[in-house]
């Protein structure tokens, strides 16, 4: 990846402090410069494919807990977007975990993780795109209408954010700053993180039924889409594959 270095975005929240946490992180290059990167392309890709102006997200940094305005925030439950104050909560300590746990030695467990890094920041702004179209709003009112709906829903929505985080994969590589290896990289983060492989890990079996985010193919589908496409349009996942 060529990143070009640059300062602390102003997007940034660092309340690590309020949690006792010291710094972790990745260096100058990482998920930071991304954030600036994601938002400046979504400031230019939205008015234009939908018709809407991009509000700048804020991003929190924090360790192992905060309160947010979604309630309480816990490192067990990862990077999210929270649409209430739209802000995206990042702890720090998942990417530690995260190190650990795929630690394999050298070079690629850094990039593993920065991939994954990248992947969250991405994805999150995804749902912060939701957001600003009204979309997360609707299908909030239907699940909470039809409760039925509430988990096939989630896939839906999960599965738009990953094809909106191609389409900024897709500007990218427009933009000649990404190549095929960074979208092998996230490919794997995407399939890694499917509903299929976290249940399978955790009891042994898959259930559909309870899937929140989708299968990893399913991620990997989506996110391919919005990859090759490089449009909103291309990521209508409540209407059929």
């Amino acid at each position: 990846m060529r990143w070009t270095p640059g300062g602390t975005s102003g997007d940034i929240e660092d309340r690590r402090d309020d949690s006792g946490g010291g710094g972790f992180g990745f260096g100058g290059g990482g998920g930071w410069v991304v954030l600036d990167d994601v938002q400046h392309t979504w400031e230019q890709l939205l008015p234009k494919q939908a018709g809407k102006p991009y509000r700048h997200a804020k991003l929190v940094l924090f360790r192992d807990s905060i309160d947010s305005a979604c309630g309480m925030a816990q490192s067990a439950t990862g990077p999210f977007y929270c649409p209430v104050d739209e802000k995206v909560y990042l702890d720090l300590s998942f990417f530690q975990e995260l190190k650990d746990r795929f630690g394999a030695p050298g070079q690629f467990a850094q990039a593993y993780v920065v991939a994954h890094e990248i992947g969250h920041h991405v994805h999150e702004i995804g749902h912060h795109v939701q957001k600003i179209l009204g979309i997360e709003q609707r299908v909030s009112s239907l699940q909470q209408r039809d409760p039925r709906e509430r988990n096939p829903m989630s896939v839906r929505l999960e599965l738009q954010a990953d094809c909106l985080a191609g389409v900024w994969g897709h500007s990218t590589e427009q933009r000649n700053i990404i190549d095929k290896s960074d979208v092998a990289a996230g490919l794997h983060a995407a399939a890694a993180i499917g509903d299929d492989r976290l249940q399978r890990m955790a009891t042994g079996h898959v259930n559909p039924d309870s899937f929140t985010h989708g299968s990893s193919s399913e991620r990997v589908e989506w996110f391919r889409r919005g990859m090759d496409q490089g449009t909103v349009s291309a990521c209508d996942t409540f209407n059929g594959h």
